[in-house]
């Protein structure tokens, strides 16, 4: 079974992608809010019935039913309002996912997490704290939307298909996230012998602020969090050993080991199976440090 905690406008949407790929034959939508995740879970039924896929959405306002949850995605939580960066956002989300968290090592204590709550990197490092899970156990979604952002981008520019592009992001997930054009290709050919400097890092910096002009125009980024969420389950429930970019506990890798950052991941149904440590030039380096240093930061206020 799958629990998602919070039933709002991503977590019904994860259940929904979810449940289209079949990723389990049982996903819990959880939510304090009476009636929400029961109506939502209804209309998913109506789709996936529909669509003739098996898996059944329930929804609940007991956190007693995710008991035997072989995932647990934490959504729960303020969302960015325009204007806001996901730092604003982490006094009134740390107490929420706290407490989550302690539910979920309370009834879940076998499961794997997936934090998807923002600012992402210091919800994760609290989730696996919290819980006091072994770091394999805990994973944040970041990077993996990062990177979707950026895969749309040079695929615009190149107008050549997705499918077609290998790229790469790591780091914060925030305004210090990491586009590595440098290992970027498109069916191999390394990015910068068809893209020129100029236009790369017009397409880095649209990928950092992306999330903030769909904010402004309609209040929130809903279907792609879900979808790089959906692809993580689906990593973990069919132990794919899938290589993607995830915020994770780095175990020493990349000189960290007191806090929760994206880097690239092996996820298989151990969950974080493999952290890889690849090389970074100095320009890189600091950008990555730059992020590593805003959510120490952040961490460290929070005094967990």
């Amino acid at each position: 079974m799958i629990t998602v905690v919070g039933s709002g406008k991503v977590g019904s949407s994860i259940a929904l992608q979810a449940g289209m790929r079949e990723v389990d034959d049982s996903i819990l939508l959880l939510d304090i809010i009476k009636g929400l995740p029961q109506g939502e879970a209804m209309d998913i039924n109506h789709t996936l019935a529909e669509q003739g896929k098996d898996t059944i959405v329930r929804g609940s306002n007991e956190y007693a039913d995710m008991q035997g949850s072989d995932i647990v995605v934490i959504v729960a939580g303020v969302g960015r309002k325009p204007g806001m960066t996901r730092m604003d956002l982490l006094n009134t989300n740390a107490g929420i996912v706290r407490d989550v968290a302690m539910k979920v090592a309370e009834y879940a204590k076998d499961a794997i997490v997936v934090t998807v709550t923002n600012p992402l990197d210091p919800m994760t490092y609290i989730t696996l704290k919290v819980t006091n899970f072994k770091p394999n156990r805990v994973m944040g979604m970041g990077n993996l939307l990062d990177l979707s952002r950026f895969k749309s981008f040079i695929a615009d520019e190149l107008k050549v298909s997705r499918h077609s592009i290998q790229a790469l992001v790591i780091g914060e997930h925030g305004e210090n996230m990491l586009p590595l054009v440098r290992y970027s290709s498109i069916a191999g050919i390394p990015l910068m012998h068809l893209i020129s400097t100029e236009k790369a890092e017009e397409i880095v910096e649209k990928t950092r602020k992306v999330a903030a002009e769909v904010i402004a125009l309609k209040g929130a980024t809903i279907y792609a969090p879900a979808n790089a969420v959906a692809e993580m389950l689906d990593a973990i429930a069919r132990d794919r050993r899938a290589i993607m970019p995830v915020c994770a506990h780095p175990n020493g890798k990349y000189g960290i080991n007191d806090i929760c950052i994206g880097v690239p991941a092996m996820i298989g149904g151990e969950g974080v199976e493999e952290i890889i440590e690849i090389e970074l030039n100095d320009e890189e380096r600091a950008v990555f440090d730059k992020g590593v240093k805003s959510v120490r930061e952040a961490v460290r206020s929070l005094q967990i």
